[in-house]
């Protein structure tokens, strides 16, 4: 894993050997690339750190590189998802479990008021506290 780097600012991350094949059309690289070449052109080994868990539906990661002492390491960031996203996401799960109730309310069942309640906070989600980042989504009747 590289980054392209100038004057201890990230130009470029991450930064494929290939990249730099292209950005310099002239140049003819040996298979085995040096890091005293790779520094000739502002290229930097990075040492790749294990992602931190993320919640898929609330957060996202970004990633980028800081010097070290020992040269330069990958470092991620937990941002939280545009609020659009989350609640996409929110209201497919919210659809998804109202469509799984769907058929206690044929015409020819009497659906207990549990689960009218229950269909009832579904669809309420979206006024609930914390929406959509802390969303306490109501227990199934039966449960």
């Amino acid at each position: 894993m590289y980054a392209k780097i100038e004057n201890k600012k990230i130009i470029k991350f991450p930064y494929g050997l290939g990249e730099l094949a292209t950005d310099n059309p002239n140049v003819s690289f040996p298979k085995e690339i040096s890091d005293a070449l790779l520094a000739d052109f502002n290229i930097v080994k990075v040492e790749p750190t294990e992602a931190p868990e993320v919640d898929i539906f609330t957060e996202r990661l970004e990633t980028t590189v800081e010097a070290t002492s020992k040269g330069w390491k990958q470092v991620w960031n937990v941002v939280q998802a545009p609020r659009e996203d989350v609640e996409i996401i929110i209201k497919q799960q919210r659809n998804s479990k109202l469509a799984a109730t769907d058929w206690r309310f044929r015409s020819d069942m009497t659906t207990s008021q549990e689960w009218v309640d229950y269909c009832q906070a579904l669809r309420d989600i979206t006024d609930s506290k914390g929406y959509p980042y802390a969303v306490v989504w109501p227990t199934e009747p039966g449960q």
